[in-house]
């Protein structure tokens, strides 16, 4: 039976009769759609909607981009993304349409179906590891990037990806800006692997957890690498601002809305470069390192367009779900950090 989220007519951005390409909210609402449509796709697969009953065409052919390959799961023959390609009809042409991406590469999350759940919780407990980039899933993903960002340039290529999806983003998005090719990317919750010190409620609590933290981060850092380091990583990437989408409730991605803050904070009381420091490592990747393992936690972002839905979530369901960021009644407010 099909689900009703999956029939755009019913769940998807219909509101949006035209696109203003220079407004980052119809960027988000259609970006946010294309990714829909690849959690469609692998449905349609996997309940042989074809042709007339299929239900993912609607999700990109919408906005006038047409699925120019799908993205298919060497383990499981799942697709888990798709590239498409902007075509829209001369009558459209005008001026926001030269702002418009040439390509959209996106990434769907985890699908709890048993045709494909085995191999996508695989891939999770791979993001947790920290290890996500020795996956096949991810090689696929990145070979498509760096072929179509290599064929035409990073300038027309976008990608976006959410949950699982938006970590396959993060983790292309940090290799092609060290690279020096900052590729215009969107995070639809993309996950923040912390303890949920969002869910506190005492502000001032909060706030002394994330001041001890940091000068506890600092200080692992000072004594594993030196008082001289520098991280060259952090610093090639803090051109790169990708667009992040959080949802406050969401426990999978609600930390980045105190690690952005936070280090303004800490710049407030005079600890500003403490805040940097521990901005940049994890204890986690500060004692693998005491040990002669490198890792680099996913997370770690020295600069974002940071977007935060604030309505009411009736469940997890909702505040993780993807079909918030492009309802026109949410409560959104957007910042941009910058890492200095």
């Amino acid at each position: 039976m099909t689900s009703q989220r999956d029939v755009f007519e019913v769940s998807g951005p219909v509101h949006l009769t035209s696109v203003n390409w220079n407004c980052l909210h119809y960027q988000r609402s259609v970006a946010a759609s294309l990714v829909q449509g690849a959690y469609v796709l692998e449905r349609d697969r996997q309940q042989n909607r074809q042709g007339s009953e299929a239900c993912a065409p609607p999700w990109w052919e919408s906005f006038h981009f047409e699925v120019i390959r799908k993205l298919i799961d060497d383990s499981d023959f799942s697709i888990f993304g798709a590239i498409h390609e902007y075509r829209p009809p001369i009558s459209l042409q005008n001026s926001t349409v030269t702002k418009a991406p040439r390509f959209v590469i996106v990434f769907r999350g985890t699908i709890t179906k048993k045709e494909s759940v085995s191999r996508d919780v695989k891939l999770d407990l791979h993001l947790l590891r920290n290890d996500l980039h020795q996956t096949s899933r991810f090689e696929i993903a990145m070979q498509a990037v760096r072929a179509l960002v290599s064929a035409f340039g990073h300038q027309n290529v976008w990608v976006a990806g959410h949950s699982l999806g938006a970590a396959m983003v993060t983790l292309a998005g940090k290799i092609m800006a060290k690279d020096g090719m900052n590729i215009k990317a969107f995070l639809f919750n993309p996950p923040f692997l912390s303890a949920p010190i969002e869910r506190i409620k005492d502000k001032k609590v909060k706030q002394g957890i994330r001041i001890a933290s940091s000068f506890i981060t600092a200080g692992l850092a000072l004594a594993v690498k030196g008082p001289h380091h520098k991280s060259d990583s952090f610093r090639k990437l803090s051109s790169w601002v990708p667009y992040l989408f959080v949802n406050q409730a969401d426990d999978i991605c609600s930390s980045y809305v105190g690690y952005f803050d936070h280090r303004k904070k800490m710049e407030e009381i005079g600890a500003g470069n403490i805040g940097k420091l521990a901005t940049q490592n994890s204890v986690r990747d500060l004692f693998l390192s005491a040990f002669g393992m490198e890792s680099e936690s996913l997370h770690l972002l020295p600069s974002a367009n940071l977007t935060v839905n604030s309505s009411p979530a009736p469940d997890f369901k909702h505040a993780h779900g993807i079909h918030q960021w492009w309802r026109p009644d949410v409560d959104l407010q957007s910042k941009v950090y910058l890492y200095d």
